[in-house]
């Protein structure tokens, strides 16, 4: 579902070599797709935090097509639960299918339960998580949250063998 004429989508361990295209991805998508809750931090501490804490601590994935990093996924565990923490692509690359291999890739790599946030005003996440089957298990105020924005809880649980 990628797109005629592209070669094939690559899902490979980060590298600190990829934190300024990671950082670019996560930017952009949030500023074009995430407008309802605008960034806490400056673009300039968000790329610092992914160089020297996010891809460091390991867990995260980046999509990459024709040599370039489209997207990028990363996954924690805490207390027996999987967690997506991350999972940004470039705008121009949602609805063709890549967020649903990051999470495919997800749900072999983590624990069940799987957890995730989501903006409660993120219709376009919202729509996306439920139709991977993940299930609303919270309603958050925005407390939590740097964004001071009213947030979901969602959980995948494997389909029960029939």
């Amino acid at each position: 579902m990628i797109s005629p004429g592209r070669t094939t989508l690559h899902l490979r361990t980060a590298t600190v070599a990829d934190a300024d295209v990671v950082a670019d991805v996560y930017l952009r998508s949030r500023k074009e797709l995430v407008t309802c809750a605008p960034l806490a931090h400056s673009d300039e501490t968000v790329r610092v935090w992914i160089r020297e804490r996010l891809i460091p601590a390991g867990g995260t994935t980046v999509a990459v097509l024709d040599g370039q990093v489209i997207g990028f996924l990363s996954v924690s565990t805490d207390g027996g639960v999987g967690w997506i923490d991350h999972l940004y692509l470039r705008p121009d690359w949602v609805g063709r299918g890549i967020g649903t291999r990051l999470l495919e890739l997800a749900r072999r790599q983590l624990p069940l339960p799987i957890r995730l946030y989501t903006f409660r005003e993120n219709e376009r996440a919202r729509r996306f998580y439920e139709s991977q089957r993940f299930r609303v298990i919270a309603f958050g105020n925005g407390s939590l949250n740097e964004e001071r924005r009213p947030d979901i809880l969602y959980e995948w649980r494997a389909a029960p063998p029939a």
